[in-house]
C-alpha cells in the first residue's frame, strides 16, 4: 500500500491529495493507484512463468472496464461468472481465448452467448449443465470445450461465506463422483473434455490448502490420463489472500513453486484465476464524516458511505483499516464507524481507536480494491458512487457517479 502514503499529515494516493480529489468529486468515492495494480501485475505475472500458463484474471472482484482494459493489454485473460462479465469483457478488449466460465448457474442464452464469442473453455460444475452446454452447442453447429470443476472437499481456512470446496457448497462436482462425470461426457457429440479445473475458496492465507487440493486434482488427473483423456488445461483457480489487518498470506512465487513442485511433470497449461490478489490492496474507500453521535453508552462516527457501497463488513464481519485522511494529534475515542443506511448490519468498522474526527473531515477505507464497487447496490435508493484511477500526479474519474434520475431511469408506471 506504498501508493498511499501520508505527506506532511495529509493523505496521497501517489502524487495526488486525497483530499483534492475528493473536493473535485465529492464523497464518497473508491480511489484505485494504478502504480499499485502495476506491482500486483508485474509479481503474480513473473512468478506464474515458473509454470506454463494462462492467467485469466478474476472479474468478479473488480469489473470496471478500465481495471480490465489495463490487465488486458498487459496480456491477461478473463475468468467470469455471468454473461454480463463476458459482455464487460469483451468490451474491455479481452482475447476470448483466454476467458473461462466458471458458475453454477450458467443459463441457455449465457451459453449461447459464450460459444458464439468463441470463449476458451467452460468450467462445468453439475452434469445438467453439461447436457444443456451440449444442446446449445449442437444447435450452433459449434463444439464447446469443457473441463469439470471438481470439488475437493479441502477445507480452505477462511470465511464460510468464501469458502468455495467443501463438501457442503453448492460449486462443483464432488471428488468421488468426479471420473463418473468425464466417463458421461464421452457420450456427448458436441463437447471437447479439455480440462480439469478447480477452486476452494479466497482469501486463503495459508499454501497447506492449496497443496492439498493440488494433490487431490493431480491424482485425479493422472486416473484420467490413464483412461485416455487428453487434459491440456488445469485450471486451479484463484484465492490467494490478502493483507487486511495482520493476516501474512504466501507470497505468489511461493504458491506456484508449490505447485509446480507437486504437478512435477505435467506437461499442458495451467491456468490461474487471481482477483483479490491484484485489487484488493490497489484501490480504498472514501468517506466523510456527517455527524459524532454520543449516546452515553457509545460513540457512533456516521458517515455518508454505507453498507450498499461496501458490504464485506456486514456481509463477512470482514475488518478493514479505517484511517482520517489528515493526521490529527490529540485524544483519540472509541467508536463503530457506521453508515446512514437504515439496517443495524450498515457499519464499516466497530470498536475502531480514532482521532477524534469532525463532521467534514474524510475517512480512508484501506483494503477496499476487491469485491468494493462491485457487490455494491442501490439499497435504501442510494445512486452508486464514483470511481476513480489515479496515475503518478493525475486522476480520472472511470465510473460517474449516479444521479437520482439513474435510480429510476429503467422504471415505468403504468398507465
Amino acid at each position: 500500500m506504498n501508493d498511499f502514503v501520508f505527506k506532511e499529515n495529509e493523505l496521497y494516493c501517489e502524487e495526488v491529495p486525497v483530499r483534492h480529489i475528493a473536493s473535485g468529486v465529492g464523497t464518497p468515492f473508491y480511489l484505485y493507484s494504478l502504480a499499485t495494480l502495476k506491482r500486483h501485475f508485474n509479481v503474480f505475472n513473473e512468478s506464474s512463468k515458473i509454470l506454463d500458463s494462462i492467467v485469466c484474471y478474476s472479474v468478479k472482484a473488480n469489473s470496471n472496464i478500465a481495471i480490465l482494459n489495463f490487465l488486458f493489454k498487459m496480456g491477461w485473460g478473463a475468468d467470469i461468472v455471468s454473461g454480463g462479465e463476458l459482455f464487460r469483457a469483451i468490451k474491455a478488449g479481452v482475447d476470448t481465448q483466454k476467458v473461462v466460465y466458471s458458475g453454477v448457474g450458467k443459463t441457455e442464452s449465457e451459453i449461447e452467448f459464450a460459444l458464439k464469442s468463441d470463449i476458451l473453455m467452460f468450467n462445468v460444475e453439475s452434469l445438467p449443465e453439461v447436457f444443456l452446454i451440449d444442446k446449445v452447442a449442437g444447435n450452433l453447429g459449434k463444439k464447446a470445450r469443457i473441463s469439470f470443476r471438481i470439488n475437493p472437499n479441502v477445507d480452505p481456512k477462511t470465511h464460510p461465506y468464501i469458502s468455495t470446496g467443501l463438501k457442503q457448497n453448492k460449486f462443483g462436482i464432488s471428488i468421488k463422483h468426479a471420473f463418473f462425470a468425464y466417463e458421461k461426457s464421452k457420450e456427448l457429440k458436441n463437447v471437447d473434455v479439455a480440462g480439469l479445473d478447480c477452486h476452494i475458496g479466497s482469501q486463503l492465507t495459508e499454501i497447506s490448502p492449496f497443496n492439498d487440493a493440488v494433490t487431490i486434482i493431480r491424482d485425479l488427473l493422472v486416473k484420467l490420463t490413464a483412461s485416455g483423456f487428453d487434459i491440456k488445461y488445469l485450471d486451479l483457480g484463484g484465492g490467494l489472500g490478502i493483507t487486511y489487518e495482520n493476516e501474512i498470506p504466501p507470497h505468489p512465487s511461493t504458491y506456484m513453486n508449490s505447485i509446480k513442485s507437486i504437478l512435477e511433470n505435467y506437461k499442458g497449461k495451467v491456468i490461474f484465476e487471481p482477483g483479490r490478489v491484484i485489487v484488493g490492496n490497489s484501490g480504498i474507500f472514501v468517506t466523510k464524516v456527517v455527524y459524532n453521535k454520543d449516546t452515553g453508552n457509545k460513540n457512533f462516527v456516521i458517515v455518508d458511505g454505507g453498507m450498499n457501497d461496501l458490504i464485506r463488513p456486514a456481509l463477512y464481519e470482514a475488518y478493514h483499516e479505517i484511517i482520517p485522511v489528515t493526521k490529527k494529534s490529540g485524544p483519540r475515542i472509541r467508536a463503530d464507524v457506521v453508515g446512514p443506511i437504515c439496517e443495524s448490519a450498515d457499519f464499516l468498522g466497530k470498536d475502531r481507536l480514532l482521532s477524534q474526527v469532525q463532521e467534514g473531515d474524510l475517512l480512508a477505507v484501506y483494503g477496499a480494491g476487491a469485491y468494493g464497487f462491485s457487490m455494491s447496490s442501490n439499497y435504501n435508493s442510494r445512486p452508486r458512487v464514483a470511481e476513480v484511477l489515479v496515475d503518478k500526479d493525475k486522476y480520472c474519474v472511470i465510473r460517474q457517479r449516479e444521479t437520482y434520475d439513474d435510480l429510476i431511469a429503467k422504471e415505468f408506471i403504468p398507465g
